[in-house]
């Protein structure tokens, strides 16, 4: 696709938000304070799994201080992110169902207060057996933990079949089959959870919260509460870091809601950070299975995958990370026959959710690892291979995903090229290796959580006589950067500064609806909305102008704060006199502009997860160095290169490309959620000086390589930058540590035990035995494309 060159799209301009938040001025929600405000904590309960006898909160009540208690039977309603998981109360009801469930808050006039008064509330428990591993859910089907879902405690099953996968095994020279595990992790955002409600003189609420989706809190907060929505005003404040982590609707937005109706005045909860370690909705701890059948020449004739999910004690975005687990293996790679088999299972741990990649990283782990296993057996470069069996562009895979543009193989060429890979792969000496992995990620969802035929989000601009320009839409800018990008599109098409245009974003009664900052559909799909917006707001003013010069409006020409006629620059005027123009002629000048994804091919039940405008796509290399001795492995250097479609601002792209780098660090060597089973199920390391995170001094070196193959669907040809460069970077890093001492780790994170493990280990492996005996129901079978009667 040829480009055109852009004036402000494409250049690396400062983020319109910078010079607020390094001068400190950005206020998060744990920076508001309101006239006569009062501070709420929760009591959250030490027992993983409980019904609740008796709460006695008169103690607390007593307290000086003290302003409201609130218990569960004053908020009945269930709630939950997707319509078939309606299952979480914002104080429970008459169970509990993990370790800092909560079961009841306190409001008082100081924080102290509050606390204080939160640990004199006295709650009787009738313990009941608590399921902790995935293993337990399967074996333990009682006690159930919710009374939906499927049998015992088991939440959800997925079967879909396309093709024949019988027949494609059939015709493989020969099959491989492999085991893995991906422990959970959670997001450990910079900013703690918080929020403000505040109710108004009209009996109408505003909240103010750490959210990625002001939508769907706002949709909760209705249902909940039993208010009109038109009553009820969410804004979302500055996000210091969500990373999927603030996308659901949270008990203490809830609950501070109530709060605040009930005793007329405004209430903050800021979660401490051993809360937030609760709360959680991170990486899903998975294990998986993989069964491939392939020619010699590495060539996939049939493949099928099985998952099956720890989600911990609620439903949140489950059924939809399950679906997840299995829906983008067919998009790097030419697969023609799959099967999926997918569980996620109820277990007594805090709730998984969506975490960066939101169900990818875990099967692209188990993938590219068991594809380098494949590569190694044929005697194939793993590149090579790689390289060979790309998904053609404009094209759709076997479970019905449109394929638009597809720059995988540039990338593979890129960092293959940059890293010396050809001199390095297994003629390193021993302690030292190189490995490499792929990834393809969406460029948000087709379908929305609740489906309808409306727009998944819309811009207003409404132009000022005097010049300015404000552009109004309910996304929500969560460091990734959005509010620039957003502003550097309009700014593109109206000739204007960036830095001049006004922004109103995630205000449900100022802005349009947009779904959030998930799934890396902002730039996407904001995009789309604004440029149409943006291009409305163009033609009205090129129009009068145009009348004014008595010339075509094709003439009319916007650059550099100014409108001129392109075939008489000297002919012109500045932008704000252009707007009087048009205003005089039209009226007040607003304009409006939305987007909702093409339709998907795929017409089969499931078919919702996995479509979506655009893929994008990323290679990496990994270097490793590895002590045979210890175990120690030291990440040298990664090379990774992205697919991106258009860099609308290459900083910030080169920034998103580098923080998953990064985060995909910490998942790889030692980051993990895990709890003391023999314990009361109490977190072993709620606290950000026990987690183990990189610091900076174990972020190693990148080298980035940005590739833009424009896609018809995007904005400019946009395509997605903050979710996909995460998940090659776990399996290109296990690829490394085999090349360096030859154990294969088939499990993340990948720590020195392991490696140890496996070095004594006769198959030189550490990893899950097998996978589980699960019964299946049979598998939807969907045609092929092309193939339908």
């Amino acid at each position: 696709m040829s480009q055109k060159p852009y004036r402000i799209v494409g250049h690396s301009l400062a983020k319109v938000d910078g010079p607020a938040k390094c001068t400190g001025q950005t206020k998060f929600a744990d920076d508001l304070f309101l006239p006569g405000m009062v501070h709420a904590k929760l009591h959250r309960a030490p027992l993983p799994h409980a019904r609740i006898v008796r709460v006695d909160t008169s103690e607390a009540e007593k307290m000086p201080g003290v302003v409201a208690v609130l218990t569960g039977k004053e908020l009945p309603i269930p709630f939950g992110i997707l319509p078939v998981s309606q299952d979480e109360h914002a104080l429970c009801l008459d169970r509990i169902r993990f370790v800092g469930d909560p079961v009841a808050a306190v409001a008082a006039l100081e924080e102290d207060i509050a606390f204080a008064a939160m640990n004199r509330i006295r709650v009787e428990y009738e313990p009941l057996k608590a399921v902790m591993s995935i293993q337990a859910a399967l074996d333990n089907p009682e006690p159930r933990i919710h009374d939906y879902g499927e049998e015992g405690n088991i939440h959800k099953k997925v079967a879909l079949e396309f093709g024949d996968v019988r027949h494609g095994f059939a015709g493989a020279d020969e099959i491989f089959v492999d085991t893995f595990y991906y422990e959970g992790s959670t997001h450990l955002a910079l900013e703690q959870h918080a929020v403000v409600a505040a109710p108004e003189p009209d009996g109408r609420l505003t909240v103010w919260s750490s959210t990625q989706t002001p939508h769907y809190v706002h949709r909760a907060l209705a249902k909940v509460l039993e208010l009109p929505p038109a009553y009820i005003r969410v804004i979302a404040t500055p996000v210091g870091g969500g990373f999927g982590g603030k996308s659901d609707p949270f008990q203490h937005e809830i609950v501070a809601a109530k709060l605040a109706l009930k005793i007329g005045r405004p209430v903050k909860i800021c979660l401490t950070r051993e809360e937030v370690f609760y709360c959680h909705r991170g990486r899903h701890p998975v294990l998986m299975s993989v069964k491939t059948g392939v020619k010699k020449d590495g060539s996939i004739t049939a493949m099928h995958f099985r998952s099956v999910l720890d989600g911990g004690g609620y439903g949140s975005y489950g059924v939809a990370s399950t679906y997840y687990t299995g829906a983008l293996q067919t998009v790097t790679y030419r697969i023609p026959h799959y099967k999926f088999d997918g569980v996620r299972v109820f277990t007594n741990k805090p709730p998984c959710g969506p975490k960066r990649g939101h169900g990818t990283p875990q099967p692209r782990f188990a993938l590219e690892v068991h594809l380098d296993k494949i590569a190694g057996h044929l005697g194939l470069d793993p590149a090579e291979m790689r390289r060979s069996q790309l998904v053609p562009p404009n094209s759709i895979t076997a479970n019905h995903l449109r394929i638009g543009s597809m720059g995988l193989g540039t990338c593979i060429d890129k960092v293959v090229g940059g890293s010396g890979w050809k001199k390095k792969f297994r003629r390193l000496p021993r302690g030292r290796g190189v490995g490499i992995a792929c990834s393809s990620y969406i460029s948000g969802a087709g379908l929305p959580i609740y489906w309808n035929r409306m727009p998944h989000t819309g811009v207003q601009i409404k132009l000022d006589r005097g010049g300015g320009i404000c552009v109004f839409c309910g996304q929500i800018d969560i460091g990734q950067g959005s509010d620039s990008v957003l502003a550097q599109m309009v700014a593109e098409i109206l000739g204007v500064d960036p830095l001049t245009i006004r922004l109103v974003t995630g205000d449900t009664d100022l802005t349009p609806v947009d779904l959030g900052s998930y799934s890396s559909r902002v730039t996407l799909m904001m995009g789309n909305a604004a440029i149409q917006a943006a291009e409305r707001a163009r033609d009205l003013v090129a129009r009068a102008v145009a009348k004014q010069w008595k010339l075509s409006p094709s003439r009319i020409v916007f650059a550099a704060g100014r409108v001129f006629d392109t075939e008489n620059p000297d002919q012109g005027m500045s932008f704000a006199e252009s707007v009087q123009a048009a205003e005089a002629e039209f009226g007040t000048i607003g304009t409006v502009g939305s987007y909702t994804p093409p339709p998907s091919p795929g017409k089969y039940r499931g078919a919702g997860v996995g479509p979506s405008p655009a893929y994008s796509y990323s290679a990496a290399i990994a270097q490793v160095e590895v002590d045979p001795d210890t175990g120690w492995t030291q990440v040298e250097r990664i090379w990774i290169a992205h697919d991106c479609g258009k860099c609308i601002n290459p900083m910030l792209v080169t920034g998103q490309v580098e923080g998953s780098v990064y985060m995909g660090l910490g998942e790889a060597l030692m980051e993990e959620q895990v709890f003391r089973a023999n314990r009361n199920g109490v977190h072993k390391i709620p606290s950000m000086l026990d987690y183990k995170s990189p610091t900076t001094e174990d972020m190693c070196e990148v080298t980035t390589y940005l590739i833009e193959d424009p896609d018809p669907n995007g904005p400019f040809g946009a395509k997605e930058a903050g979710q996909g460069p995460l998940l090659p970077i776990a399996p290109a890093i296990a690829n490394a540590v085999f090349d360096a001492v030859g154990v294969r780790i088939d499990e993340i994170p990948i720590t020195p035990e392991k490696i140890l493990r496996a070095l004594r280990s006769p198959d030189r492996r550490c990893g899950p035995a097998s996978y589980p005996r699960i019964p299946m129901p049979e598998p939807i079978r969907v045609p092929l494309p092309g193939t339908e009667a």
